[in-house]
């Protein structure tokens, strides 16, 4: 008789079921298998009803690979040290007991949220007053589900603005300020159901990753959708719109407010993949896009009154006009392409204005973690302080009010002609300050350079950077 079964023959130890660990006391009458596997009762039920419905996904079940059904026992951990302990699964039930419930003292007022985006993002105070009101209401609903017999219905919002505007930026921050889970996703990617692509609960996925596939967690969570605008229905089309008002009827369900069935780890349902259900009527959606021809579309409308005469209204009147998006109406939206069932689900509606000069500068300069800010902390690390002057800066939103691509145009003009001040500070150490002029940002002079020792120039750098003919 080997080892093994005189240890058990003498009752010195029990047997631990092989899938959910639990021992005989416990589970009960163990079924022993080849290999001297022992699996509770419970759990071969389970592992029965998953063949029944799915012949080819009981091994997920398991939570093995078909490699390990042919393990031998002797590569298997002693059986004592495989049960878990007492004290982990004490351990783990304090972790969860930890995470206190969302109180109406844990909501930040409007005007405090508001405040808070100050610290981070210049400009659209419009926008950021909707945002925190909207939010604390949502979260009001949230927490008090229901007040009496009146129901509050969730305010979803759909936000307008042009690229480079800080939309997504505005959410992230939004988010990390509520400390609540977050998920960003591309309405590009999504279609129909049973074409290539993301399905709609895709979008659920990503907020139960988050969330740590914690499902209550995610159900408060914010979800984002941006491009939304590349969801508009085709025109002029004979195909079957699979990523356009398709993908809106879809959409219509989670914004409303159901039960979805999510695949838990994975962005496609599989029949490998575990499901869990997620009730998306608490969960906030935001969904914003750049609606490029929109302004063509407000530009006709408005247009429609312009006449003859001495007080008419002309034609190219507001084509010059840079936030000619605050005259959107939902009319606009839908011959823009948006289905009326879509938009009726998202009752907050509000724009945001384009840069100007002066909102890229402060831009440059004023947010808690400004791109000149960072700049600085990484030459403050080399010991070498960087100055810029109020003419280079204006010098850098001209050239990227050029762009046109927003606020986005400003990381890659700085990342141009920090280059070379970038490469040749850590070879010098007797560099104290870089000044950053006008001159310099259009190429036509060099930065002022000055020693740690006091406050002569050295000219030597930018000289021999502008005989190369380097920016």
């Amino acid at each position: 008789m080997s080892e093994e079964h005189k240890d058990q023959k003498d009752g010195q130890y029990e047997e631990v079921c092989y899938i959910c660990r639990r021992p005989e006391s416990k589970a009960g009458k163990m079924f022993r298998m080849p290999n001297h596997i022992c699996i509770c009762q419970d759990c071969m039920q389970k592992t029965f009803d998953a063949i029944n419905q799915n012949p080819g996904g009981y091994l997920d079940l398991l939570n093995m690979n078909p490699a390990m059904m042919n393990v031998q026992m002797k590569d298997i951990p002693n059986r004592q040290k495989v049960r878990q302990k007492p004290q982990e699964a004490d351990e783990k039930k304090g972790k969860k007991e930890e995470e206190k419930p969302l109180t109406l003292k844990d909501i930040p007022a409007p005007h405090r949220i508001k405040a808070e985006l100050d610290e981070f993002i210049i400009g659209q105070d419009h926008a950021k007053k909707v945002v925190s009101v909207a939010v604390y209401n949502h979260y009001k609903r949230v927490v008090e589900n229901a007040m009496d017999d009146i129901e509050i219905e969730k305010s979803n919002m759909l936000m307008i603005g042009p690229t480079g505007s800080g939309k997504t930026y505005l959410v992230r921050t939004l988010a990390r300020l509520l400390n609540v889970p977050l998920a960003i996703t591309d309405a590009t990617s999504l279609t129909e159901a049973g074409y290539i692509g993301d399905d709609v609960e895709s979008v659920l996925s990503k907020l139960l990753a988050a969330a740590d596939n914690d499902v209550e967690k995610a159900q408060r969570g914010i979800v984002f959708i941006d491009e939304i605008d590349k969801i508009a229905k085709k025109r002029n089309t004979n195909s079957r719109d699979v990523s356009g008002e398709s993908v809106q009827q879809g959409l219509l369900k989670l914004l409303e407010g159901s039960e979805v069935e999510v695949p838990v780890g994975a962005t496609s349902k599989n029949a490998m993949v575990p499901m869990v259900t997620i009730n998306t009527r608490n969960i906030l959606f935001i969904c914003g896009g750049a609606f490029p021809e929109l302004e063509n579309v407000i530009k006709s409308r408005l247009n429609q009154k312009s006449s003859i005469g001495f007080e008419a209204d002309l034609k190219d009147k507001y084509d010059r006009d840079p936030n000619i998006l605050r005259q959107v109406t939902i009319d606009d939206l839908r011959e823009f392409g948006m289905i009326p069932e879509f938009l009726g689900r998202l009752p907050v509606v509000f724009t945001l204005d384009g840069l100007t000069k002066e909102m890229l500068v402060k831009i440059l300069k004023e947010p808690k973690n400004a791109i000149l800010k960072q700049y600085q902390k990484l030459l403050e690390l080399d010991g070498v302080e960087l100055v810029f002057d109020e003419d280079a800066l204006e010098a850098i939103a001209e050239k990227a009010l050029e762009k046109r691509t927003g606020a986005r145009a400003l990381r890659s003009i700085i990342e141009e002609f920090m280059l070379d001040i970038m490469y040749e500070i850590p070879r010098d150490e007797t560099i104290g300050r870089v000044t950053i002029t006008r001159s310099y940002i259009e190429k036509t002079g060099v930065p002022k350079i000055e020693l740690r020792t006091g406050t002569s120039l050295r000219p030597a750098i930018s000289e021999r950077t502008a005989a190369n003919g380097e920016s």
